[in-house]
């Protein structure tokens, strides 16, 4: 595999990595009057794949963005690789920058560039890598997504929702991050292709080693992909484990969520090794 990330970027030497990759401690986030999250604390561990679940209003998207440096919270730490990412040296939130991914939810691919150059652009952006080694690394992530090479020179529009998906991914593994992000990963895809993106995660995590944090409302996702779940609701993480403590779990939001007929649907479907 073409190492992107060793060329990419220097290691500061003050971040070490513990086993909790992740810390929240006591996060607040606040708009105007508006408290989004108060002494939100959540501990994301190396190699898992984190499920957020909540309803609408809970701040799921928002605290993966205040994860990757877009938005920072009011009061609280954010740790990551062993820092206080929201404190951390400019050459470090670049270092922090590149070993994470991030896929959209509606993928926000830029418009005007082919597949080729949306998925090359993170490794343009660094300024460090010749042009032969950033064409062999984007058809490395393509094929690694599941894109053949002749779609490397089309439009994002003339790309189905599965495939901008695909794309997405491609370019979010650009530099072969350590990390990844994921936004309503199968959101607009009919069921085949969301079965298909599922597994396709499923392997890039195994054969990766990556650790995965994920915003999704579809249980299908969930139940197939989690090693564990956290639980948004009432300002703050109420439930956080596996699929079968988390419904152990006596909250409203909760029983709603899982108990409901497309819940039940859910886990009758669920294989037993993931149960």
């Amino acid at each position: 595999m073409t190492e992107i990330s060793s060329l990419a970027t220097t290691t500061p030497s003050a971040i070490s990595a513990p086993a909790g990759l992740i810390q929240i401690e006591n996060l607040r986030t606040q708009f105007g009057r508006t408290i989004i999250h108060n002494n939100l604390n959540l501990s994301i561990k190396r190699g898992e794949i984190l499920s957020i679940v909540g309803g609408s209003g809970t701040g799921k998207t928002v605290l993966l963005r205040q994860m990757l440096l877009l938005e920072k919270p009011s009061q609280g730490r954010i740790t990551i690789f062993g820092e206080d990412i929201h404190l951390a040296e400019p050459q470090h939130v670049a270092y922090f920058r590149s070993r994470s991914g991030m896929l959209f939810q509606h993928g926000a691919l830029y418009s005007a560039l082919s597949v080729f150059d949306n998925v090359a652009q993170p490794m343009r952006e660094l300024r460090t890598l010749s042009p032969k080694l950033i064409a062999d690394a984007v058809y490395l992530k393509l094929d690694m997504a599941g894109i053949s090479p002749e779609h490397a020179q089309k439009m994002p529009s003339s790309l189905s929702g599965g495939m901008i998906k695909r794309v997405a991914l491609a370019r979010a593994l650009a530099l072969e991050p350590e990390l990844l992000f994921l936004d309503e990963p199968t959101a607009g895809l009919d069921p085949d292709s969301s079965d298909s993106f599922v597994k396709l995660i499923q392997s890039l995590h195994k054969e990766l080693g990556l650790t995965v944090v994920m915003v999704t409302h579809d249980l299908d996702t969930l139940l197939a992909l989690s090693s564990r779940i956290a639980v948004l609701a009432d300002k703050h993480v109420v439930a956080l484990g596996t699929i079968n403590e988390v419904i152990q779990c006596q909250h409203p939001f909760i029983h709603d969520f899982f108990s409901g007929a497309r819940g039940i649907r859910a886990m009758t479907a669920l294989s037993p090794e993931h149960r």
